[in-house]
């Protein structure tokens, strides 16, 4: 969580979005984001007290509020919450707004970017089983205290309510063909726990449709239908996903990584994940260490 602000009357607040995956959540009051991304402009979405918008690869975020005929005051978060005076805020006549950003690795981003819509929003009042809400009000609670050690209470606040927004999302939405569907799937379940259990052993088909119960045919459309692509296709993208998080650990060896995720050889490795990637293992390496 990187900012925020508590206002009263008629504002606004506008910019570019400099992070793939942008966090905002409204305390109190009333508020409406618009955003601008690939494809589409999308809003403006309407936000009630505890309600929370994931933004995912937008460009540009509008976000208005406030009501009244005095003159609308253009707003700029401040960049730290230690500069913010939330603590003088009024819930009751205030609008309060606090953002930030979600830093993943890239290979958390590939699997986040491509499994959430652009403008994902969470109802607090329509959450009665998630603690949404409660959790955007503990988060507001411990930015504005200045109590010892509210920094590292607010990183655990912004992650655990990271999450609940993932759950709710699960919950309540019709999920797309994805990871993220198929991680909820039932009857395929026994074979994605062999997948992720042992991503380097030589699954067939036909192991993976028994696990399942299921006949060849039927297992192959229905990962498919879930997941948006054929089982092994599926084995093959996480283990190249797996193979992104073992080389950004310090002394990553390729030949290392790609006897980790299953391949014979370093040259099939070195294929297949520029194939997946868009690089050599070598060359994302290097690349991780030089930005790290």
């Amino acid at each position: 969580m990187t900012g925020g602000f508590a206002v009263r009357g008629p504002w606004v607040s506008r910019g570019e979005i400099s992070r793939p995956l942008k966090l905002v959540a409204l305390v109190a009051g009333r508020a409406e984001v618009r955003a601008d991304g690939p494809g589409k402009n999308e809003g403006p979405v309407a936000l009630g007290p505890g309600d929370v918008v994931l933004l995912n690869h937008r460009t540009r975020l509008e976000v208005t509020g406030g009501t009244g005929d005095g003159r609308v005051r253009e707003l700029v978060p401040e960049t730290s919450f230690d500069a913010m005076a939330l603590a003088a805020a009024d819930l009751d006549r205030d609008t309060v707004v606090i953002g930030g950003w979600i830093d993943v690795t890239p290979a958390g981003l590939t699997l986040l970017s491509t499994a959430l819509p652009g403008v994902l929003h969470v109802r607090a009042s329509r959450t009665e089983a998630s603690p949404v809400g409660e959790l955007v009000g503990r988060l507001f609670a411990e930015a504005s205290s200045q109590r010892p050690g509210s920094a590292f209470a607010v990183r655990q606040c912004a992650q655990l309510l990271l999450l609940e927004v993932l759950r709710t999302y699960v919950d309540q939405t019709e999920l797309p063909a994805g990871w993220l569907r198929l991680l909820i799937d039932d009857e395929l379940a026994p074979a994605v726990r062999l997948i992720h259990g042992e991503p380097g052993r030589s699954w067939r088909l036909l192991e993976l449709a028994r696990a399942a119960n299921m006949s060849r045919t039927s297992f192959a459309e229905r990962f498919r239908s879930v997941a948006g692509v054929p089982p092994l296709a599926y084995l093959s993208q996480w283990r190249m996903l797996l193979a992104q998080r073992a080389l950004r650990a310090p002394g990553a060896r390729v030949g290392a990584v790609a006897t980790e995720v299953g391949y014979r050889s370093e040259a099939a490795f070195s294929n297949a994940f520029k194939r997946e990637v868009g690089e050599s293992p070598l060359h994302y390496r290097q690349r991780l260490q030089r930005t790290s």
